[in-house]
Formats: C-alpha cells, sequence, structure tokens
C-alpha cells in the first residue's frame, strides 16, 4: 500500500463509525428505537444477579497501545431467558492518567461500529484534564466486532453487494436487487438464527447497564456518537436515575420512520454535495469553476459509469455504486473534500481509483477481497431487526422519484431510497413504531449539533433536546457528520467542561467553523 493511501486509512477510522448508519451502498437507517420504559428500581433481580455481580479481569490487549486494557463481560443473549445462552462482550480501557472518579463509556456509531477500536481513538483526541479523571471505555456491542459477531455474507458477497446497482432502472436490475438484499437476511438466519434475532439496540441498552455495575460505577457517563445518541438517549429512558454525564453528538430523532429518516438524510446530502461544489468551484483543482458546473460534471459521470465502469489501478474497475458511496463518504467531513476533488478530476480523465479508494475506505475493505470488521453484517441485522420493515420494489421506487425530483445529484437521491431494499426483506422486525424518547432522568444532558450535518440532520438534534427536557442543545455552524475530537476548540472546550463539572453552556450557545 503507498504511503499516502496507510496515512488516509487512519484517519478515516475516525469517520466509518457513523458513515455505516447511512451509506452502506446508499442504506439509510440509523435506528429508531421501540418504546423501552423505565425500569424497575433494580434491574439486578434474581435471574441477573449472576451478570451484574461479575468480575472483570483486565488483561494486555492484542494489537492495542501498551497502556491498553482489555476483558470480557458476558451477558444474557435473551433477556427474557437468562439462564439460557450467553454472549461474551469485548471490552477495552485506557485508564486515566490521574485520579479515576469512573468511566466514560464511548460509542462510535453504526449499528455495527465497534468502540473497542474507537476507544483508543478519542483518547488521542480528548482534553488531558478529562482523560485525567475517567478511565476511556470502549466495548464492542453485541454482534459487532469481538463481541459474538453476527455474519450474514461472506467477503466475497459483500464485495458484490457494495458494488450491486443501487439506482436500478429496469425490472430486471430491480430484482438483481432484492435478490441480493434477500441473501444477507437469509445469510444471517442460516449462521446463526438465535444471534441474529438477539442484536437489537434494546438488548445492547441492557448490556449497558451491566457493563456500568461491573466497572464499578453507580451512573452511566457516555459520549456516543450518531447512532451512539440513540444508545444515550434510550438508556436514558430505561434507566433514567443512573445517567451520570452524557454527550449525544450528532443526535438522531427517534420518533421518525425509516422512510421518514432517509428522506431527511437525502436532502442533507443534498445541501452537503452543493456546499461541496461550492467550496470546491473555488479551488485551482476543481473540475470546474461554477457550483453549477461541479454538480454537472458529477451528474455526467453517475451516468456515465451507470453503463461504463471506469479503469482503475486496482483489481477491478470503478462501478457507479462506488463511485456514489465515496460521495457519501466524503461528505463526512471537510477534511475528505481535497482527496474527492482529486478523485472526480481523475475520474473525470478516465481513471477511477482515488474515487475506488475512498469507497474502500467507506466500507472497511483492507484488500481486494477482504474486509477489516463485520461491520456490513451487523449494520444490516441490527437497524433491520429494530425497524419496522421498509417498503418493497413499488414503494421504494415511488420514493426514489419523489426525492430525486428536485436534487441537485438526483442519482444519491435515487440511492437513498433503494439503500432500504435489505430491510424489506428481513426475517423479522419490531412490532412497536418509532416514538418520541421519554425521560424523566434529571441529569442534565449536552447535545450537539451541526447545521449542516448530511446523515444526522440538525432538525434531529432539535428534536432530541424536545424529547429530554434536561439537555441543553450546543450547536456547531459547520459542515460534517459529528464534530467532537475533530479541530474546532469552541465544541471541544465545552463539551470537555461539561464531562468535567456537569456545567452546560448556556442557552443558545454556537460555535462556529
Amino acid at each position: 500500500m503507498r504511503r499516502s493511501q496507510a496515512a488516509m486509512r487512519r484517519r478515516a477510522r475516525r469517520w466509518v463509525g457513523g458513515f455505516a448508519g447511512v451509506a452502506l451502498l446508499g442504506s439509510t437507517l440509523i435506528v429508531s428505537p421501540a418504546i423501552v420504559s423505565p425500569a424497575a428500581a433494580d434491574e439486578t433481580d434474581a435471574d441477573l444477579t449472576r451478570f451484574y455481580g461479575q468480575t472483570l479481569t483486565w488483561g494486555s490487549c492484542d494489537d492495542a497501545a501498551r497502556y491498553s486494557q482489555c476483558a470480557t463481560v458476558t451477558v444474557p443473549m435473551d433477556y427474557r431467558n437468562p439462564a439460557g445462552r450467553t454472549l461474551d462482550l469485548a471490552v477495552l480501557r485506557i485508564p486515566a492518567s490521574g485520579n479515576a472518579r469512573g468511566s466514560l463509556l464511548v460509542n462510535p456509531g453504526g449499528p455495527g461500529a465497534g468502540g473497542v477500536d474507537f476507544a483508543e481513538y478519542l483518547s488521542t483526541v480528548i482534553d488531558s484534564d478529562v482523560r485525567a479523571v475517567y478511565d476511556i471505555v470502549g466495548f464492542d456491542p453485541r454482534g459487532v466486532g469481538q463481541s459474538a459477531p453476527v455474519t450474514c455474507l461472506t467477503d466475497k458477497q459483500i464485495l458484490r453487494w457494495n458494488r450491486t446497482d443501487i439506482t436500478p432502472d429496469t425490472a430486471r436490475e430491480r430484482r438483481t436487487l432484492f435478490s441480493r438484499a434477500d441473501r444477507i437476511s437469509q445469510g444471517c438466519l442460516d449462521r446463526d438464527a438465535a444471534l441474529a434475532r438477539s442484536v437489537g439496540t434494546e438488548n445492547s441498552v441492557r448490556d449497558m447497564d451491566i457493563l456500568r455495575r461491573v466497572l464499578g460505577d453507580d451512573e452511566l457517563n457516555w459520549f456516543g456518537f450518531s447512532y451512539g445518541t440513540e444508545l444515550g438517549a434510550l438508556y436514558a429512558q430505561r434507566f433514567p436515575d443512573r445517567v451520570g454525564r452524557m454527550v449525544l453528538d450528532g443526535a438522531v430523532d427517534p420518533s421518525l420512520n425509516a422512510m421518514e429518516v432517509s428522506e431527511d438524510q437525502s436532502a442533507g446530502f443534498q445541501r452537503a454535495i452543493a456546499r461541496f461544489a461550492t467550496d470546491c468551484a473555488q479551488r485551482s483543482n476543481c473540475i470546474a469553476t461554477t457550483q453549477a458546473g461541479v454538480l454537472s460534471a458529477i451528474n455526467r459521470l453517475l451516468v456515465q459509469l451507470d453503463w461504463a465502469p471506469l479503469p482503475s489501478d486496482g483489481s477491478r474497475r470503478l462501478v457507479q455504486a462506488e463511485a456514489l458511496t465515496a460521495l457519501f463518504f466524503s461528505m463526512y467531513s471537510t477534511d475528505l473534500w481535497p482527496t474527492l476533488r482529486s478523485g472526480l478530476s481523475q475520474a473525470l480523465d478516465g481513471d477511477g481509483s482515488t474515487l475506488q479508494l475512498l469507497a474502500q475506505l467507506a466500507n472497511d475493505q483492507t484488500g481486494p477481497n477482504t474486509f477489516g470488521s463485520n461491520i456490513t453484517s451487523a449494520f444490516y441485522a441490527i437497524g433491520c431487526w429494530d425497524y419496522p420493515p421498509t417498503p418493497g420494489i413499488k414503494g421504494l421506487r415511488r420514493a426514489a422519484s419523489e426525492w430525486s425530483t428536485n436534487a441537485r445529484v438526483p442519482q444519491m437521491a435515487v440511492a437513498m431510497s433503494w439503500g432500504n431494499a435489505p430491510c424489506s426483506t428481513w426475517f423479522g422486525h419490531s412490532d412497536t413504531p418509532p416514538a418520541p424518547v421519554t425521560s424523566t432522568t434529571s441529569a442534565p444532558i449536552l447535545i450537539i449539533g451541526t447545521t449542516y450535518d448530511p446523515a444526522t440532520p440538525y432538525a434531529w438534534s432539535q428534536a432530541l433536546r424536545a424529547q429530554l427536557p434536561t439537555s441543553r442543545l450546543l450547536t456547531h455552524r459547520g459542515d460534517g457528520h459529528t464534530v467532537y475530537g475533530g479541530s474546532n476548540l469552541c465544541i471541544d472546550s465545552f463539551a470537555d467542561i461539561y464531562l468535567l463539572t456537569g456545567d452546560l453552556p448556556e442557552p443558545g450557545t454556537v460555535c462556529s467553523s
């Protein structure tokens, strides 16, 4: 691998977790919760005592920094039958550099992204004063990474899925899309049906409370990004008296159904690609000198790729699905915009290599035929189970037409609709409709929202703030998906002060890029 590509892969790890929730082949799930009632005074009834009372044995970690410690925590696979099969969850801790006041659990998003690797990353960007008083703890949620990973597809099948035409123009293309989507569901059932039925978000929330207890904390301190805000909000709903400090960056609105989520995200990505085009047009290496010219060139490229893949320096030609993935992924951070500019310029000159590299980074593809995690399988296994079914071919076709009518880049809007195909064919779903989160917690909660966030639109942060009475919204006026730990010292400072003191910023506080 070229050195520049290796460096890009390291930087991209920050965004892969959040990207899972929107653009694995245009898919749009960021899970909406089933209604979760507050827990009884203490969940540690006799059936769960052995889980809440377990002792963690910390040891060294494979392929981790020397100061990291690793352990496993055991949880029931089915909370309705705690005497049955159990699951082991992977946990990583970076001990506080000073006298620890407790743990700070972190989650990067998804669903399907692991917290073990993310904890190591976050520990390198979080303020030193925060590091001094918190053990930074990450865990891979059930079904993810090293925690009883769910497997629905082989690497070869994942590669084929990632290259599937996600803007089907003909009945044959639509049948192919749905046939391949159905294989994801069937693969989960064939390999471990019981596990596939147990990886929903509600169970992960209950796992979080067991982890809180075995870490020795009376309250859960939580830093969740993207889908991780969903986990945090649901925890506050189920365990309102056990909430400590909670930061939710890039919030999800749990009251929306799957297609409402997708429609909002489709609009968000149209705003983002328009802002990219405006910025690009001001650069010397851009593909055009006006916003309209940039968008026109992108549209021409996508139309061409629908029938004529481009050569690349890899073993396969660049197809339209990969170019769309590269566009979606690059909207997650302005740090990726220079690479996208280069990739578009190269593609218009007949070389798809850089766009293909961006798509591989987004999909955690580590080699021509290999992937670094089970994020694709876990994304669908968790997300499709949590939501009621999305529409079939007719419904997705109708949405694709409606969303793309006034879109700046119509093929992106089309992909956002058809990306819901796997959840149309899933083997099982929650029968509880999406609903606003309600929580009686008295703990102050900090929500961070970015005005031009494409994946979790700013309106979602506003909605979650309204649903959590003790929360405060801190606004980042800028681009990209989530913000803490990037380059905005204003946002970071307010979040750090809150983690250290519990003090929220004043209402209406805005930080600009």
